[in-house]
Formats: structure tokens, C-alpha cells, sequence
């Protein structure tokens, strides 16, 4: 256990938030597998401030077992103040900052990890956040936009300085996107620096890369990314293996479907089948990765418009 802010983060193993994928049925799953901590997709401050219904929708965390941080972006230090207080108003238990996407649409706005070319603009937008909310306040940022602009050290202290609760370091640069292998040195190097915890992420494809990253860099937690993408049970592998040493096997091909299964009939009761079917393509054709047959499945599964022609696809498995 350890603490951002006054929450208490229950073991050392957090999602990362990822865009079209870690909706509220992909959280609820994965705190079924014991995570300590999720994130929503990130949120737009404008989308937030002017009210539009999918941002909202994407802040709703009804339903869910605390804590739950939501991740908001933007580049206006007035209108991201203004969106943490809305989140604040809607039940985040924490508010993290958006310092390290490397999308195109979202940098060419001058957002995400392109803030990290506009220091004194990270400063301004981080102060007002945190005087504006009582909530605790995180920043999430890469190790720089390239090799010739390395300056997450900086970023980390202004980040402490201006009352952020904890970093999250993706120790590529923006121009790496997520190619390369990340630098955990610099993970390290952070946590040196700083007092406030530090999340380490990156290159986590497995429960010992957890305990390895924990044990090379000495972070407080560690966030899995596109590792976790159809198989949560590495949530639960990871757990286990950093609070008490035990080893879990991995998941039978029974077991991934019966949670595939889950995992569909959760995001059809909160979205609807018709949305639901269409969103959880992507997501069934990650549980069944690696499994006899999953390209040929995969494309039934690709044109599977209910619940029953998808129950029906995956039996077949």
C-alpha cells in the first residue's frame, strides 16, 4: 500500500489510461483482478467545460470500487483548472495531467507530450490545477519530445514543487512513440530526485518485468499499458507476485474466454449491444490472441453485430 495525496493505493500495480480501450466495463474488470489503481481514457478539458455528453460519459465511474483516477488534457492553463473542478464535482479520486501522449492530434494542438517543449507553460497549467481542486493532482509525462530535448528530471521537480502527489514517467521520448526500449535509468533517476511517489511505466509485458522494474528503478508502483490489453489476468499475476512472491499460472484457454465472455455482457449492460458488440471486437480478438484458430475467429468476430452471433463465435474456440 502507499499513498497519492490521502488515497490510499492498495498494492503497487496500476493500468495505464488508454484512449478507446480502459471504458468503465475494461475497469471493472480489471479491479476484479486486484489493481491497485485505474484511469479512464483521457478527457478533454474543452469537452468537459463546454459539456459535450461523450466527455462526460467518459467520466462516469459509476458502479466502480475506489479509488479511480480520471486524466484530463488540454494546454490552457484557465480550462484545465476549470475541468479539474468538474471532475472533482464528478467523484475522481485523483486527477492526473497529460504531459506524454505522442498521438498527432493530440501534440499538434500543442497538448500532451508537446506541453514538455513549454516548460513554464507545464508550471502555469500544473499550479492552477492544483489550487483549484482539493483533489489530489498527477502529472503523466515522457522522458522528453527526443533525444536533443531530455527533460523529464525538470518536468518531475516543477511537477513536486507545484504540488503534484505523484509522477508517472513513460521513459521514451514523444519522437519514440513506443518503439525502442524504454529507459528505465530514468525512472530511477526521478525517483532520486523527488519525494512525492513515482509510477513507472513502460516495456511491463509480464508480472517478473514488474518486480524487475520495481527492483532496478526502486518506483513506488509500476502502470501496465498495452500488455494488459485482453488479458487482465496479468493484473492479478502482477499482484501476486509483488505483494506476496507467489507465482500465478497463467490463464487456460477456458478461463480467457469465460472472461472474454464476462467482459462482453458487462460492456453490453452499460452501453447497450449495439455498441457494446461493435466496441468489444477489438477487445475479444486481444483475449483470444495466440489461441489454435484466432485468425480465422478474429474475422467472424469482425462482423458480429449481437450478442448472440458473438457468444455463438467464440463457443467455437
Amino acid at each position: 500500500m502507499f499513498l497519492i495525496g490521502d488515497v490510499e493505493i492498495a498494492n503497487q500495480v496500476i493500468v495505464a489510461p488508454m484512449a478507446g480501450v480502459t471504458d468503465r466495463a475494461f475497469r471493472i474488470i480489471a479491479k476484479s483482478f486486484g489493481c491497485g489503481l485505474v484511469f479512464t481514457e483521457m478527457i478533454s478539458d474543452m469537452g468537459l467545460v463546454y459539456g459535450q455528453s461523450r466527455t462526460v460519459q467518459i467520466a462516469n465511474t459509476d458502479e466502480e470500487k475506489r479509488p479511480i483516477a480520471i486524466q484530463i488534457f488540454g494546454s490552457n492553463p484557465e480550462t484545465m483548472s476549470q475541468a479539474a473542478v468538474i471532475l472533482e464535482g464528478l467523484g475522481a479520486d485523483i486527477i492526473d495531467i497529460n504531459m506524454g501522449c505522442p498521438t498527432p492530434k493530440i501534440v499538434k494542438n500543442g497538448e500532451g507530450a508537446a506541453l514538455m517543449l513549454d516548460i513554464p507553460r507545464c508550471r502555469q497549467i500544473i499550479r492552477q490545477v492544483v489550487e483549484a481542486v482539493r483533489t489530489p493532482v498527477t502529472v503523466k509525462m515522457r522522458k522528453g519530445w527526443d533525444e536533443e530535448h531530455i527533460n523529464c528530471l525538470e518536468l518531475a521537480g516543477i511537477a513536486q514543487e507545484e504540488g503534484a502527489k505523484a509522477i508517472t514517467l513513460h521513459p521514451r521520448s514523444r519522437m519514440q512513440f513506443f518503439s525502442g526500449q524504454s529507459d528505465w535509468d530514468m525512472i530511477r533517476a526521478v525517483k532520486e530526485l523527488v519525494r512525492i511517489p513515482v509510477i513507472g511505466s513502460g516495456d511491463i509485458c509480464s508480472a517478473a518485468d514488474a518486480l524487475r522494474m520495481i527492483q532496478q528503478t526502486g518506483c513506488d508502483a509500476v502502470m501496465i499499458g498495452r500488455a494488459v490489453m485482453g488479458n487482465p489476468f496479468l493484473v492479478q499475476e502482477a499482484v501476486e507476485l509483488l505483494t506476496s512472491g507467489t507465482i500465478v499460472p497463467p490463464p487456460t484457454v477456458a478461463q480467457r474466454i469465460k472472461i472474454a465472455i464476462e467482459h462482453l455482457e458487462l460492456s453490453i449492460r452499460l452501453k447497450g449491444e449495439r455498441v457494446a458488440v461493435r466496441e468489444m471486437r477489438k477487445h475479444i480478438s486481444w483475449y483470444i490472441k495466440g489461441m489454435p484458430g484466432a485468425a480465422k475467429v478474429r474475422i467472424l468476430i469482425n462482423q458480429a453485430e449481437t450478442r448472440a452471433e458473438m457468444l455463438n463465435i467464440m463457443g467455437q474456440i
